[in-house]
């Protein structure tokens, strides 16, 4: 750390729908709030790296469905968190940057922002550290500092951005010859000989005050409508909700296309990180841990004869694999992904096809009290399990097409069925009629977890009428 330097700000963007990692990554659940490589999800990993003096409180700019998760992950960490910016729909980066850039200078703060996606991957802190002190000076002095990490091969998934001659040949931070999208084969391996180019990794550190120069340079009526929606913006404990109809009429339009591909203030630190944006499973494979055949094993797996390959096993029962090689085996309760490692690129219109909602929701759905999982189903009934996380209280709320049989399995149970309340331990059950108001809380220290049978004519996770929520949920959000 610089003995007096001004704390960095991190912004961290966390939104997106991470289907390129499905069938464990879904559009309400993402990749970046799941355990992928290691035992925190990414988000937590990418927030303990923005840790420690050297750093200020995070800024978050997410979407509202996922504003409890992202809250919960941080806390449990104890990362310190400013405020979590909610954008009323995603907008593309350009957005989300001047979202916390406005935001920013409207609380009197002209601070140096690390710009950063959420769901990235650096084995290598030290190094990203110290490339990131290397920009300070020029972000400070006007310029927006990116960080182009080092190619390990010639690889045609990222995009890469040319580094331009610095003006002392020891200089770390360099001017910006061009971006460059993703190219083919043969022009990725000239990339990855010439030394010149490197992976654009979408971090930035810039101040606010620049960014918001360049915008207004390049998309006026975009900053327009982010400033005027930063104005209007209600504010709730840490959540930031801006004035929806004026953030909806900017462009969805990246950064990199419309900023710095134009603009003459772009510089580049070279670094090599260990830089992953974990977009795939191939991606995953090469960061996990290989055992003796090469193969990165997780869950109940049995393998025969099978090398190079991911096996990845979610679903509860036993998965077991033969001769396989160079493949992908992803399995969930829900669905199972079966493909060759070196077909991962083809799994967006995979998943496309797909078109269901498995595609949108786990089997596992996890809500701001705890989750709940469908188990069992037929025609006019439903059977899930039932986790409320110690202190947590569903919803008072009715359902008009169906009626509920709670059992207790363990833990200690607060139920209010219309207007009596009493408590329930394990192997103790209550009825709830149809038409019934009804709570769920757990008092205790410990998870509570039940069994949920639901009978009626319709199931669906929509037919809920809230009366009271802690979260302050409304009825147009489906689920408990």
């Amino acid at each position: 750390m610089i003995a007096d330097a001004t704390p960095i700000r991190p912004v961290i963007l966390c939104g997106g729908a991470g289907t390129r990692l499905w069938p464990v990554s879904r559009q309400t659940f993402p990749k970046q709030l799941l355990p992928v490589t290691g035992e925190q999800s990414l988000l937590q990993e990418t927030a303990a790296r923005l840790s420690g003096d050297r750093f200020a409180p995070a800024l978050i700019v997410s979407g509202e469905e996922q504003r409890f998760f992202i809250k919960r992950q941080l806390i449990d960490i104890g990362a310190p968190v400013k405020a979590i910016l909610l954008e009323p729909a995603g907008r593309n980066t350009s957005a989300a940057a001047a979202l916390a850039a406005a935001w920013l200078l409207k609380a009197g703060s002209d601070d140096l922002m690390l710009l950063m996606p959420s769901d990235h991957v650096i084995g290598d802190r030290a190094a990203f550290i110290e490339a990131i002190e290397s920009g300070c000076d020029h972000a400070q002095a006007g310029a927006i500092v990116t960080f182009g990490a080092t190619p390990t091969e010639p690889n045609t998934q990222y995009g890469y951005i040319e580094a331009g001659a610095a003006e002392q040949p020891s200089a770390r931070v360099r001017p910006i010859a061009r971006f460059v999208e993703k190219p083919d084969a043969e022009t990725a391996s000239e990339y990855f000989s010439s030394g010149r180019f490197f992976w654009n990794a979408g971090i930035f550190l810039v101040k606010a005050s620049t960014l918001i120069d360049e915008m207004r340079r390049y998309l006026p009526d975009s900053l327009d409508a982010i400033e005027r929606s930063v104005a209007a913006a209600t504010t709730d404990e840490l959540f930031v909700r801006p004035q929806t109809d004026a953030f909806l009429e900017a462009k969805n339009i990246s950064i990199d296309h419309a900023i710095m591909e134009k603009t003459n203030r772009g510089m580049v630190v070279p670094v090599s990180m260990k830089w992953s944006d974990v977009g795939s499973w191939d991606a995953v494979w090469k960061l996990g841990d290989k055992d003796h055949n090469s193969n990165v094993v997780q869950g109940d797996v049995v393998a025969l004869d099978t090398r190079n390959s991911l096996l990845r096993n979610d679903s509860g029962s036993t998965l077991a694999v033969a001769g396989l090689d160079n493949m992908a085996v992803i399995a969930v309760r829900d669905a199972v992904l079966i493909a060759p490692l070196e077909r991962m690129a083809d799994l967006k219109s995979l998943v496309a096809e797909v078109q269901n909602d498995r595609v949108v929701s786990p089997a596992k759905v996890f809500r701001p009290w705890g989750s709940y999982e469908s188990i069992s189903s037929g025609p006019g009934f439903q059977v899930k399990t039932i986790v409320v996380e110690p202190g947590q209280t569903l919803s008072l709320q009715l359902h008009h097409q169906r009626s509920e049989h709670w059992v207790v399995v363990r833990g200690t149970a607060e139920v209010t069925v219309g207007d009596e309340v009493s408590m329930l331990g394990p192997n103790q059950s209550v009825y709830i009629p149809v038409e019934t108001k009804h709570r769920l809380a757990n008092p205790g220290d410990k998870p509570l977890e039940l069994i949920e049978v639901q009978c009626g004519g319709y199931l669906g996770e929509d037919d809920i009428v809230r009366f009271d929520d802690v979260y302050g949920r409304t009825d147009d959000v489906p689920g408990s």
